[in-house]
């Protein structure tokens, strides 16, 4: 059912295999120390356990994940792979303890890492400033293996912003005045985790992978967001873009999932759409969609 109707050479590269790190706090939100964040997920790995806590579980189909886009080797244009589920594991993990540790009612779907984004930060559209001022997380972040001269990542020290992260985040403060509003009935999520470059440092999506490669990552990630589905329990999953939109479909489609499918513009300033009044398209879609009011916290996990 629809919410609301959008239309819908030879050189490898490789994402790093380096083991993911163990977060260095205790979070406030769930009680939980690092240890029993890290230890929760290994004893995940490879099997299902529902009596674990909602984010441990979610950080374990991620680490999974995580683990095997890393064995994936990517054909040209794609020169650099960076996997910020390796090297900002640490802040990412806090962003899903810290929000994800709930059932939900929306889950809010990206299409993968931006450069200015989640590659510095671990979050979601994780534009530096809006996540340590607004999400309240801060926190070491390392570096890919091997970077793109000119794609450096500084984690909370770089000085660029994303115009995605400062849209999406934005929209979100504005709305919902206070994170704890928002992530009563939602979450975010990337569908996948991996960012793409050329040789030039050019950003590739995965729309523009090569057809094999883009089929073996479709392949994994949309099993993961089958299970992150589950795992959330949500009632309703909305794409960001058209491409979150279509992996959605085609992965609720193959798992018989019972849920409600939506569609918001993505905020990227590539877009030309969003750069003519991308908030008030948003919020013109919510109401459309009847959701603005379990967005902004207005009722718990309640049925529309």
């Amino acid at each position: 059912m629809d919410l609301f109707n959008a239309t819908a050479g030879t050189t490898m590269s490789a994402a790093s295999n380096s083991v993911l790190s163990v977060p260095t706090y205790v979070d406030a939100s769930t009680g939980m120390t690092s240890s029993e964040v890290k230890h929760g997920v290994d004893e995940l790995q490879g099997q299902h356990n529902s009596t674990a806590s909602i984010a441990v579980q979610i950080l374990s189909i991620e680490s999974r994940l995580s683990n095997e886009l890393n064995r994936l080797l990517f054909s040209p244009p794609v020169a650099y792979v960076y996997n910020p589920l390796n090297y900002a594991w640490e802040t990412h993990s806090m962003f899903v303890t810290k929000f994800g540790n709930t059932k939900k009612q929306i889950l809010f779907v990206g299409m993968n890492p931006g450069p200015w984004g989640m590659v510095q930060t671990g979050i979601p559209f994780g534009a530096a400033r809006l996540v340590q001022d607004w999400l309240g997380i801060v926190g070491t972040v390392g570096q890919p293996p091997v970077e793109h001269p000119q794609r450096r990542v500084q984690g909370f020290q770089c000085p660029r912003t994303e115009v995605s992260g400062q849209r999406f985040w934005g929209f979100f403060r504005d709305i919902c005045i206070t994170p704890e509003n928002m992530f009563k009935n939602s979450f975010v999520y990337s569908y996948c985790p991996l960012s793409f470059m050329h040789t030039s440092g050019r950003n590739i999506t995965p729309p523009e992978l090569k057809s094999s490669d883009r089929q073996a990552i479709m392949e994994m990630c949309d099993s993961s967001l089958a299970q992150i589905i589950t795992v959330l329990q949500v009632d309703i999953v909305i794409g960001i873009g058209k491409f979150a939109e279509y992996r959605i479909r085609e992965t609720v489609k193959k798992n018989s999932l019972n849920v409600t499918i939506g569609c918001i513009l993505h905020p990227s300033p590539i877009n030309p759409s969003a750069n003519k009044g991308w908030k008030e398209a948003v919020l013109k879609s919510m109401q459309e969609m009847n959701i603005l009011h379990i967005v902004r916290g207005d009722q718990l996990h309640q049925c529309i």
